[in-house]
């Protein structure tokens, strides 16, 4: 994706859907309470977000996250791609990303295809936070999300660095949001309240991505904040496996970005402790693991122009196949046009799955797969079978929609949560740079 303006207009300051646990898919856990957008950082967080003039558009588009706990902890992952930006390639190879102090992210350029001046560019910024808030550079995490092949307007971003400092506030979360966006169309922000059996802790997270969005992370910039006290190896445990059951579960295009970014900050202001393996633990890994799974699936709610999304469940099999076969059908252009218009033909899924399992030689018998929408059965051993079409056409006309596989064998499961394809889709992309 590239991201000369913002082509989907104001739209972008909307708020998040509310409330922030409404995906059928995403129960909320019942120790964890919903504050609502308005409460602020958790303890130790401070967020800014102005407008430097890298969008031509003059929104907001320079974010700064400032910790201001003596002994933070973190943890960072990227995008996994031939081709990273700059700032992946910086906060990749410099950045200490267990003790992130500070997050600089932009919007408008991704800073990406931009070879060593992008990298000095990006190290002139982080130097540049670094110096603003009192910290050391390798404290500081950039990210960048925009178009690709374009430069940093350095000067512009210093001056939006100063400005964003004296703007730093624990209510700054709004502002932070606004300013990573780029075609989002609604925020994805969270607020939430975690009761631990040691205490109250707090948990937020400000998050952004409608396009180029596919399995092995999502073109997506992700900061999440708590004021629990993690040790660095509990909060990347938490940060990986939890990564894995959301981002990594979500496509829109199927296409992956140069930019993607992940970090959990803990700055510990609470004086709660997880300790390692604890009842604590895995209540907020619970809480984290549903922040996460609802943030992903707003971002493919919101993937530029969707009106529906899709869960696609695999079962059975082996967990490549299932894999392989989940990942075909939410790629799948034909099935993607017909969630979008609420049509249901399975016959789309048969294709797909066929078309990316293989056919194994011309002897090899067809294989055998059981598919249902909205729980009704369409199709056992890949015959079809009597149902009510009328019943269906409504079901599948929801905001949501699952559709079941089940391939011969057993023993492996996965998911893909996935967004229709529009002619919106192709007007925003078509009209993105010009």
């Amino acid at each position: 994706m590239s991201a000369g303006k913002d082509v989907r207009g104001d739209r972008s300051a909307a708020g998040p859907p509310q409330p922030f646990f409404h995906s059928r898919w995403v129960p909320a856990p019942a120790h964890v309470r919903d504050l609502g957008p308005d409460v602020g950082l958790p303890a130790g967080f401070r967020a800014a977000g102005v407008a430097c003039g890298i969008k031509p558009s003059g929104n907001p588009d320079l974010g700064l996250l400032v910790c201001d706990s003596p002994n933070p902890v973190s943890a960072a992952r990227f995008a996994d791609t031939g081709t990273p930006a700059a700032p992946v390639l910086l906060s990749r190879e410099r950045c200490t990303l267990s003790a992130l102090r500070v997050v600089l992210a932009n919007s408008g350029c991704a800073n990406a295809a931009t070879g060593r001046r992008g990298l000095e560019d990006a190290t002139k910024t982080q130097g540049a936070a670094a110096i603003a808030v009192g910290a050391q550079p390798e404290e500081v995490l950039v990210g960048s999300t925009g178009g690709i092949s374009d430069y940093l307007p350095v000067e512009n971003m210093l001056r939006g660095i100063l400005d964003a400092r004296g703007s730093l506030r624990r209510e700054g979360d709004a502002d932070f949001q606004y300013a990573i966006q780029t075609t989002d169309a609604f925020e994805k922000r969270a607020n939430l309240e975690v009761e631990l059996t040691s205490g109250v802790v707090r948990l937020s997270a400000q998050c952004k991505g409608a396009g180029m969005i596919s399995p092995r992370f999502a073109t997506m910039l992700c900061f999440a904040q708590t004021d629990a006290a993690l040790a660095p190896e509990t909060a990347e445990l938490l940060l990986g496996v939890c990564l894995k059951r959301s981002f990594d579960r979500c496509t829109v295009d199927g296409q992956l970005s140069t930019n993607d970014t992940a970090v959990l900050m803990c700055s510990g202001e609470s004086g709660v402790a997880l300790a390692p393996e604890s009842e604590d633990e895995l209540r907020f890994g619970d809480a984290f693991d549903a922040l996460m799974r609802q943030l992903a699936i707003l971002m493919v709610a919101d993937g530029e122009g969707a009106r529906r999304i899709g869960r696609v469940v695999v079962r059975g099999g082996h967990q490549p196949t299932v894999e392989i076969a989940a990942r075909a059908v939410a790629n799948s252009p034909l099935v993607k046009t017909a969630l979008h218009g609420g049509d249901p033909n399975w016959g789309r899924v048969v294709q797909a799955v066929g078309g990316a399992l293989g056919g194994g030689g011309l002897n090899r018998a067809p294989l055998a797969m059981d598919i249902s929408l909205e729980n009704t059965q369409v199709c056992s051993a890949s015959v079809a079978v009597p149902y009510d079409e009328a019943a269906l056409t409504r079901a599948i006309g929801r905001p949501e929609v699952e559709y079941e596989i089940v391939l011969p064998g057993e023993g492996a499961e996965t998911e893909v949560f996935f967004s229709d394809l529009s002619h919106e889709y192709v007007t925003i992309n078509a009209d993105y740079t010009t």
